[in-house]
């Protein structure tokens, strides 16, 4: 499994492109893996024969750990195959694989892998999978092998109806991950209501310069609201919480297939220009699919806009380990009493969610304020 950014520490394998005994040429695409909601193809790193896939798709694997084997030109790939499926397990190393090709004595690794099925089904019949004896490529435990244990009575996942769509790459992927958050977090939401009526007037003034959009000014007030209330500048893990100097802020993109947040580095130390040209290049690399691991890693605060789709509130979900999440509404004109009069003003809905664990009530509405306030204030000439 290749390493491709710096944070990247295992990736899921979405697709095999070649199956076991299929010729493959140096340069070729092999497979495709998922990080980050950021999709690879993978390319033979040799020309020979597939011998073996030690994981089938969908698994996810650490970086570095071996997931196939090539037989080079010249090499009995069957038999190269076959000692590897003696080990019992997989090779945790290039080193092992490499000894696998050419020793007669089987090379014992510590780990046997298992496919998320088996886990899954593992979990929910309660068995400890150090007593499942695996019979998949390279000792592989498998759904199959957990279901043997239990009698074989397990339930079967019924068909879907005609036309149904099974849960697979990015969006599999964001589906684990939101009920991952749900479980392990204590969310709350507040909601405000914010007079955008100057913001929406700094827009019209600022497009006569350059592309900006009412995104690249909510990402200004929030990027300011966090450095005046660093405890939601945070992520967590575990027991433990990392309040962050600088403000990268992670910005969701919807794409066809679901959401992904490229992250704005040091938001905090940007002028409105700099963030509306580093949010128009994210975005679009986003769609292209041209995003990297690092482009989506590492974010300190989210920020999801929905006010293009005529909401006006509702609930974000945390993009873990943060700890709080933006969620926007659409603009409207509507009557609101104003320097003691009712007249028309443009109005917005922002919805905050946080984890209650971290941050209480008070402290995430007085940053909530905090930002409503940046986006009322009359700019500074020196703000663009």
């Amino acid at each position: 499994m290749p390493k491709f950014g710096l944070t990247m520490q295992e990736g899921t394998i979405q697709q095999w492109f070649k199956a076991p005994g299929d010729l493959v040429r140096k340069g070729e695409p092999l497979f495709e893996v998922e990080t980050e909601k950021v999709l690879y193809e993978v390319e033979a790193p040799a020309t020979g024969t597939l011998a073996l896939r030690v994981y089938d798709t969908e698994a996810t694997v650490p970086c570095a750990t071996v997931i196939a084997v090539i037989a080079l030109e010249g090499e009995d790939a069957a038999a190269i195959a076959a000692r590897y499926r003696a080990q019992g397990a997989a090779a945790p190393t290039p080193q092992a694989a490499r000894e696998v090709r050419t020793s007669p004595s089987p090379v014992r690794a510590g780990n046997v892998p298992v496919t998320p099925a088996a886990r899954r089904a593992a979990k929910d019949h309660g068995i400890d999978l150090t007593s499942v004896r695996g019979t998949g490529p390279g000792g592989r435990i498998t759904r199959e092998d957990v279901e043997a244990v239990v009698g074989g009575h397990a339930i079967e996942p019924q068909p879907c109806a005609t036309g149904g769509v099974q849960l697979r790459g990015r969006r599999r992927v964001i589906a684990e991950r939101m009920l991952e958050s749900i479980r392990s977090t204590a969310q709350l939401t507040i909601c405000t209501e914010a007079d955008v009526t100057t913001m929406v007037a700094r827009r019209e003034q600022l497009a006569r310069d350059f592309p900006v959009t009412y995104t690249d000014l909510l990402i200004e007030a929030v990027a300011a609201a966090l450095r005046a209330h660093p405890r939601l500048n945070a992520t967590v893990s575990g027991d433990r919480v990392r309040v962050h100097d600088s403000v990268d802020l992670a910005v969701a993109v919807a794409l066809d297939d679901g959401l992904i947040a490229p992250v704005i580095r040091s938001a905090h130390t940007m002028t409105i220009r700099q963030l509306a040209e580093e949010s128009r290049r994210l975005a679009a690399r986003a769609r292209a699919g041209a995003l990297e691991v690092d482009d989506v890693a590492g974010g300190t605060f989210t920020i999801t806009n929905l006010g293009m789709y005529g909401v006006d509130a509702f609930t974000p979900i945390l993009h873990l380990p943060q700890v709080a999440i933006l969620g926007v509404g659409r603009i409207v004109a509507k009557p609101a009493v104003h320097e003691g009069c009712i007249v028309p003003r443009r109005m917005m809905t922002l919805s905050l969610t946080f984890d209650h664990r971290i941050v209480d009530g008070a402290p995430a509405a007085e940053f909530l304020q905090a930002i409503v306030s940046r986006l009322q204030a009359e700019p500074s000439p020196a703000a663009a």
